[in-house]
């Protein structure tokens, strides 16, 4: 269909493209940078499934926007010609989603700009670091223009941008944003329709391997710290963002990191900072005079991100594959202040605080929000999920029976008061309980009950002062303690109160009231 001789190129290559076409230019560190203009994150009301008469009934609907076939076919003659419009100048990227041979997506980007094919080779994996012989099984496509944009009127979209994925042509159409992270999200939004039908729990999260062989899973939102607290120097990296977990191991959905890089910093996550050289796209990032990246702008986007393959982290797994996790974590920043540092969950109540996946926002972060602001994404990936929550749910229970798998709730957020108040957890704190976790030194202690969130605490933790592992004893006033909690609780209840119709058991594993 694309007449190209730029199909796998060199970054080196792509990199002299990108400068010598203003698509970006060089930081200090040998990093590319580029903006995305009006986009510099995600745009969930213009992604769509194609809804068709094979997956009418499988598709979660109350979280999936429906487009008809005729609109796709609109949308999709007019990308394709658009890319052919370009003649040879445009970038093809032929490779895989998925480390594990057996369980591997073929993948194919078609791209518009020299710097999103660096990304995509950055983010995937690529057929010359696999050894892999031909594998033998159709994959999909993916045609990315951003300049090209969309007429709501006639093409049944909400704006000018548009994310569609079709199952059954196995295609993605991309146009109208330039933010690169929609690329990245669409093929994990159909590696999350695909697996699931295999008995492979796809998730949302970060993954490392200590010296052992023993495997641990972060899940976590936005701002929790899972990228952080899974590049640990004392364990091997096997993916920051992705992963699939099969009855032999769990294996990495990509082969690249995309870190969030807002307020960096080479004393808290030096993995992350040594990673931003040549090879690296950075996006959003505000520059001074000298071409130094000034991570603790905002001028552009809160948003601000790094691409790199995840050969840049020390001691890292390519391609990434790893044995069955022995530690599940959960991370939630809570700015209320009133959830423990760290709770040890049941399968039952890892059911429920996986399909809740809180997290909240930070007073100021977004106009009009004065207070914290709890938030709530199914599985720590709704946006992502094709299938309904409890789908992925019972998949993480049924591994976690089998093989035993420890589950803990960790909370990186606030203590002693709320956002504003109270002060946040520190990460070497953070640290010391993950270790805790990992190591089996939190089996052996004694636990008490919360009586609000219906979690068992530890009443000890190596390298932790004890006295903050319950989190009514970090605040003055008790009494704003139990109100505060309490009032969080409900909200944790009117939200499950979507899944409790038909999983009403699972109510009585969440907070009491």
């Amino acid at each position: 269909m694309f007449n190209t001789k730029n199909i796998n190129l060199p970054i080196s290559k792509l990199y002299e493209i990108s400068t010598t076409r203003g698509e970006g230019i060089f930081t200090s560190t040998g990093a590319l940078r580029v903006t995305t203009g009006k986009y510099t994150g995600r745009s969930p009301n213009d992604k769509f499934i194609v809804k068709d008469a094979s997956n009418e009934h499988e598709i979660w609907w109350d979280n999936n926007a429906p487009i008809s076939e005729e609109n796709f076919n609109k949308l999709y003659k007019k990308i394709t010609a658009y890319l052919q419009n370009k003649g040879e100048d445009i970038f093809i990227f032929e490779g895989y989603a998925g480390a594990d041979q057996k369980h591997t997506l073929p993948v194919k980007f078609v791209n518009e700009f020299a710097w999103q094919n660096i990304f995509v080779q950055q983010l995937f994996l690529r057929k010359h670091d696999t050894n892999w012989p031909s594998i033998d099984k159709e994959g999909f496509t993916v045609l990315v223009a951003p300049g090209c944009k969309a007429i709501p009127e006639q093409d049944g979209t909400n704006s000018e941008a548009f994310v569609v994925i079709n199952f059954a042509k196995k295609i993605v159409i991309i146009g109208g944003t330039y933010y690169a992270g929609e690329m990245k999200k669409s093929i994990f939004s159909v590696i999350n329709y695909l697996l699931p039908k295999q008995n492979i729990l796809s998730m949302h999260c970060s993954a490392n391997q200590g010296k052992k062989g023993d495997v641990a899973l972060f899940f976590g939102l936005s701002g929790t710290g899972k990228t952080t607290l899974s590049a640990d120097p004392n364990r091997n990296l096997i993916g920051d963002d992705e992963h699939a977990w099969t009855d032999d191991g769990i294996f990495n959905i990509e082969g690249g990191c995309y870190a969030k890089c807002i307020n960096l910093s080479k004393e808290n996550e030096p993995q992350i900072w040594d990673a931003i050289k040549f090879g690296t796209i950075v996006e959003n990032v505000v520059l001074d005079e000298n071409r130094h990246i000034d991570f603790d702008s905002d001028e552009l986007t809160e948003n601000t991100r790094a691409a790199y393959s995840v050969h840049s982290i020390p001691n890292s797994i390519y391609p990434g594959i790893g044995n069955i996790p022995t530690t599940v974590v959960f991370l939630t920043a809570d700015a209320f202040g009133v959830l423990p540092p760290v709770a040890k969950l049941s399968p039952e109540q890892a059911m429920y605080y996986f399909m809740s996946g809180y997290t909240s926002k930070l007073a100021g972060t977004e106009r009009g929000i004065t207070e914290p602001q709890a938030t709530f994404s199914a599985c720590f990936g709704s946006p992502f999920l094709p299938l309904h929550p409890i789908t992925y749910a019972n998949l993480l229970k049924d591994k976690i029976n089998k093989h035993q798998t420890s589950v803990y709730l960790i909370n990186t957020g606030w203590q002693g008061g709320k956002y504003g108040t109270g002060k946040r957890i520190s990460i070497a704190d953070t640290r010391s309980i993950v270790s805790a976790a990992l190591s089996g030194a939190l089996d052996s202690v004694n636990y008490e009950n919360h009586n609000v969130f219906n979690l068992q605490i530890p009443t000890s933790c190596p390298g932790v002062k004890s006295e903050i592992l319950n989190p009514e004893n970090t605040w003055a006033n008790k009494e704003a303690y139990l109100e505060t909690a309490k009032n969080l609780a409900n909200m944790f209840h009117k939200n499950f109160q979507k899944y409790a119709t038909n999983n009403p058991e699972l109510t009585k594993f969440g907070p009491h009231i």
